[in-house]
């Protein structure tokens, strides 16, 4: 597949495919995949302790990670969410705790109600889809990778995503950023990516075409 309507048609039919999947798991499955990745995102990334962290509001069967976060911000990390300030540019993320007030973003997914700007050092992304390479399926918009192509001093990013999301490939194109690791249930897959060149990542994508109208507009 090496045309751009037929990855779109590709991607747009997997990304049903792989919410449904998400949507029909049964609740003690659920936490079960909760628990196992938040165990690997314990052992496998210590700096989280103290990190600033930009995690997701969780939508659309996503793992949801508020538990971990409350933890995480408990033993002095700092935390931060996800939000489109302005269409189609960059990310912002804002501080968050869990009494903090909140209001409805793009997607009618909750966001803080002040701007607090945080600059993460780890951002942990939500992903509907990966291949072998790190390179993630989302929901269209472009956030992630937009932002991600903005960093001059780029964060860790991690993947968070179900077994079940392996794909052999999403046929990349030039503006999906690969990760510098994923987490399943299974465990912990890293990728040379954060110890390479980011002279490439200089220019945002722009790339909407692609984005499905029914989805978050954040991811």
């Amino acid at each position: 597949m090496d045309d751009w309507p037929s990855i779109q048609t590709w991607r747009k039919t997997t990304r049903k495919k792989i919410v449904d999947e998400r949507l029909h798991l049964a609740p003690d499955q659920r936490r079960a995949i909760r628990h196992a990745v938040e165990t690997h995102l314990k052992r496998e990334f210590p700096e989280l302790r103290d990190a600033a962290i930009a995690f997701y509001w969780p939508i659309k069967g996503e793992i949801d990670l508020r538990g971990l976060i409350g933890e995480l911000l408990q033993g002095g990390a700092d935390i931060a969410l996800p939000v489109v300030v302005t269409k189609n540019a960059p990310l912002e993320f804002w501080s968050w705790h869990p009494d903090c007030k909140m209001t409805r973003g793009a997607g009618n997914i909750p966001v803080p109600r002040s701007r607090v700007p945080v600059m993460p050092t780890v951002v942990l992304i939500p992903l509907l889809g990966f291949d072998p390479k790190g390179h993630r399926l989302g929901y269209g918009g472009g956030y992630y990778d937009r932002t991600l192509a903005a960093f001059r001093m780029r964060p860790l990013t991690i993947g968070i995503g179900y077994d079940f999301s392996r794909l052999p490939s999403i046929y990349p194109q030039a503006h999906d950023i690969p990760l510098d690791a994923i987490v399943t249930e299974s465990g912990v897959i890293r990728f040379e990516h954060r110890y390479s060149s980011r002279t490439s990542l200089s220019s945002s994508p722009c790339y909407l075409d692609e984005f499905d109208d029914d989805t978050d507009t954040q991811h």
